[in-house]
């Protein structure tokens, strides 16, 4: 006897938007999100078994709705094609990635509440991303939480994690918050850091160090 298969019926990316259609809050939304994948692109240069998206839809199997993605303001997958073919990714469907899921989602708090504290931390406890981020810079007060939050799946269940930087060990990067400067930006931004606390620096600041030292780049004079 034939067993049907489910995943038959599955949507392939081509068939599926890439993302939801709405328009992000303010320029934080993908500002953040870019440098986290700016400096991911840099540190992991060499390295092809990870993704990195910015506003782009996720498409999974455990909603009623396989063709509404939950789109974050940024994720992490790890043991997936950086690159699949000569192909861009529209958007990032589960089970076209081996059934991987990001292991870490951020999302940043809108003036217009989206549901990050309760429907989208339900949705992403049972999609089994393990690490959730919450940036909520501006609009914590009215929130009633703090501007930075870090939960981990436990058991299938999130739990808010204490400290910061937090480390991760299954990504083998911190996540944290610290001042810095990015496209003539000084404001509160967040990064990476390394196992000892130390934040990793961004392309720009690494250029800015060694024009200081060298001078300006050729080209440049």
């Amino acid at each position: 006897m034939v067993q049907f298969d489910p995943k038959l019926r599955l949507p392939t990316s081509d068939e599926l938007p890439d993302s939801d259609g709405l328009p992000v809050d303010n320029e934080l939304h993908t500002l953040v999100p870019n440098l986290l994948g700016l400096i991911l692109g840099f540190i992991w240069g060499q390295r092809f078994d990870w993704f990195f998206g910015v506003n782009m839809g996720i498409y999974h199997t455990t909603g009623i709705n396989t063709r509404v993605p939950i789109v974050p303001d940024g994720f992490l997958s790890l043991g997936v094609d950086r690159i699949r073919g000569n192909q861009l990714r529209k958007s990032y469907v589960v089970w076209e990635e081996k059934e991987i899921v990001p292991i870490f989602v951020l999302e940043i708090v809108s003036q217009t509440p989206g549901g990050e504290y309760d429907q989208k931390i339900s949705i992403y406890a049972k999609l089994k991303v393990l690490y959730y981020v919450i940036y909520n810079p501006d609009f914590w007060r009215r929130d009633q939480q703090e501007p930075f939050e870090i939960y981990q799946l436990v058991n299938g269940s999130y739990q808010r994690q204490i400290g910061e930087p937090f480390w991760m060990p299954e990504i083998g990067l911190g996540i944290g918050r610290g001042i810095g400067i990015h496209q003539g930006l000084q404001r509160e931004w967040l990064y990476w850091f390394d196992q000892r606390g130390n934040r990793i620096l961004t392309p720009e600041e690494l250029l800015a160090r060694y024009q200081e030292q060298f001078g300006e780049l050729p080209g440049n004079e």
